[in-house]
């Protein structure tokens, strides 16, 4: 799954598809499985990833895109509260725009 894809313009749907992957290689199956990922799902309170499980998740997010999303600069313009509510609808609807 980590490879670059600058071809084609991914929709919502299969955004999301792919960054349930990258969820699930980073956090494990096993915990997947009993989560209900949806894209409102939280990071810090619905899938309760910690700081170095999302740094690994930006890190796919990159091997996938390439330069053409700049994950880290737009999560370092972000403040405290703004990151502590971040959800997956978020990061799709900043990656769909990128595209």
């Amino acid at each position: 799954m980590d490879t670059v894809n600058t071809t084609l313009k991914m929709n919502h749907e299969e955004l999301f598809t792919l960054l349930k992957g990258f969820i699930t290689e980073v956090i494990g199956a096993e915990f997947v499985e009993e989560m209900d990922i949806t894209p409102e799902s939280s990071f810090t309170k619905d899938l309760e990833m910690d700081s170095i499980e999302i740094v690994s998740f930006s890190e796919k997010i990159k091997a996938h895109f390439g330069d053409q999303i700049d994950f880290t600069g737009w999560l370092s313009s972000m403040d405290l509260d703004q990151l502590i509510n971040l959800d997956l609808s978020m990061i799709i609807n900043y990656i769909y725009e990128c595209q």
